[in-house]
């Protein structure tokens, strides 16, 4: 009883003093004190309330940043797979074109055709298919009418092939053009050309004349186009005459080849 007697008094002095400063400000008694206490304490609230703007902004810098690179890279992840779809999508059609394209210039009803795909290129072309898929060493590598080159390493998955231009290569050929016929040999060299030798004299061959297999290897069917004269060499009282032979072709821009298989 003793402690709720105080608290009832502590209770009634604060109503008293709440009435009192209520009938203090409602006669005006308090401006002064107001005004000087409003003096003060703007300033800080204005202090206060800048800060806590330039705070809000740096958070909402920092978010924003932050959604703007994620938002960023997302679009970058999805651009490169637009692009990796774009680029498989156009190998597709490359390839079926090449396919179309083959079935075109060499009757499939007289060559098997085993296409396959250049993985690698160095001195030889490598291809991905091998014994399991019918490749033998020996057979011959084309593209649409053009002679690429010869099987000579076959493992069970790839091959390599020896290209036209290889200084061991070698294929019977003859030229046709407007003005006549000449035969001789195909002779790969180190670069980008290739020598037909062995031309009889009086043959003709002209610069701009293409160049096509004879045929006589037994792996290589005739009139398969190897290149194009660029250059005709000759000299008097020689019984053979050379020409420079140039590939009508760049086996890096191939995205399918053909093995002729038995």
């Amino acid at each position: 009883m003793e402690r709720v007697i105080p608290n009832l008094k502590l209770f009634f002095i604060l109503i008293f003093l709440s009435f009192a400063i209520f009938i203090l400000d409602l006669n005006k008694f308090l401006a002064a004190p107001k005004g000087i206490l409003s003096f003060v304490a703007n300033p800080i609230s204005s202090v206060f309330y800048q800060t806590g703007k330039k705070i809000g902004r740096q958070f909402y810098f920092v978010f924003q940043s932050r959604f703007a690179a994620q938002e960023n890279k997302a679009l970058k992840e999805q651009n490169g797979q637009l692009l990796s779809e774009n680029a498989l999508l156009r190998k597709k059609l490359a390839e079926s074109e090449a396919l179309i394209s083959q079935e075109k210039h060499l009757d499939s009803t007289i060559y098997n055709m085993i296409p396959a795909h250049p993985i690698g290129i160095g001195r030889y072309l490598k291809i991905d298919k091998g014994i399991s898929s019918g490749v033998k060493s020996g057979q011959a590598v084309v593209f649409n009418d053009n002679y690429v080159g010869k099987i000579v390493q076959v493992s069970e998955k790839a091959s390599s092939v020896q290209f036209l231009k290889d200084p061991d290569s070698k294929v019977a050929a003859f030229s046709q053009g407007l003005e006549g016929k000449a035969k001789g040999v195909l002779i790969g060299q180190f670069g980008s050309d290739l020598m037909f030798d062995k031309i009889l004299h009086e043959e003709k061959i002209k610069i701009g004349d293409l160049v096509y297999s004879e045929g006589t290897e037994g792996y290589l069917p005739r009139g398969l186009i190897l290149g194009k004269v660029i250059q005709v060499m000759e000299r008097e009282n020689e019984v053979f005459k050379q020409a420079k032979v140039q590939l009508n072709f760049d086996v890096r821009d191939l995205e399918l080849v053909f093995v002729i298989a038995e």
